[in-house]
């Protein structure tokens, strides 16, 4: 055997012990079903991530729960600040229930990830004038007992940077569901403000949960800039 065809045997079993390892991490860690196994390991996979490398610690004001106290069954929203490109999976660490990410329609159609945002149902929303069509589909989710996550800022949005106010998406979708609304925010992740380079960051992480908001919380004149002041950390109630 010659030395080239050695080094590509190592690699390939390196290869396999690898993916063998994953396989066992992601049935180990997942405890939500996606609806296929593929996806249940991925889901696992993740949380292992977010757990080991990221210290992930979960804070809700009561302190009796490690997760989101979401609704065993019923429809709702999950909304959070968004420091980097990992965020999702921060969010997807600390809910029990699979979540259906509403994303930037230009995200969604990227190649290489297009494939793993429609397994997890995420839905595409096209900022150029056509927006309506993926609160309709949101809006079908959550009263078909779904949880939808989004980002009220609407894109990656450091604590310091103005505005404070958040999208009046938010408000659009809370008034056409009629769904609890769970607010996060999330801290101690390195490398804001860049999409990649918090993958590679080991940071110790932290969703703190703040008490839900019902749809009839938006009839006040200011709310949209209260709960963005909220959400990057500059005010502690609303």
């Amino acid at each position: 055997m010659t030395p080239s065809i050695m080094v590509w045997c190592l690699i390939f079993i390196i290869v396999l012990a690898l993916l063998a390892d994953l396989n066992r991490t992601g049935k180990l860690y997942n405890h939500v079903d996606w609806g296929s196994s593929f996806l249940n390991k991925i889901d696992g996979v993740f949380r292992y991530y977010c757990l080991s490398f990221h210290n992930l610690e979960f804070q809700s004001l009561d302190k009796s729960s490690q997760q989101f106290h979401l609704p065993s069954k019923d429809g709702a929203l999950v909304i959070s600040n968004h420091l980097s490109g990992i965020d999702p999976f921060f969010l997807i660490a600390a809910c029990d229930r699979p979540i259906r990410f509403m994303i930037a329609k230009e995200e969604y159609e990227r190649w290489y990830l297009k494939w793993l945002f429609k397994g997890a149902g995420c839905i595409p929303v096209d900022r150029t004038g056509r927006a309506d069509i993926a609160f309709r589909q949101a809006k079908r989710a959550l009263h078909k007992g779904e949880i939808i996550a989004l980002f009220p800022h609407g894109k990656i949005h450091l604590d310091h940077e103005q505005p404070y106010r958040v999208k009046p998406g938010i408000k659009k979708l809370a008034e056409l569901s009629k769904v609890p609304i769970f607010v996060a925010r999330l801290t101690g992740v390195r490398g804001q403000g860049s999409v990649f380079a918090p993958l590679f960051l080991r940071s110790n992480s932290k969703v703190i949960q703040h008490p839900n908001l019902s749809y009839e919380y938006f009839s006040e004149d200011d709310s949209l800039l209260r709960l963005g002041e909220l959400l990057l950390g500059h005010r502690k109630t609303l």
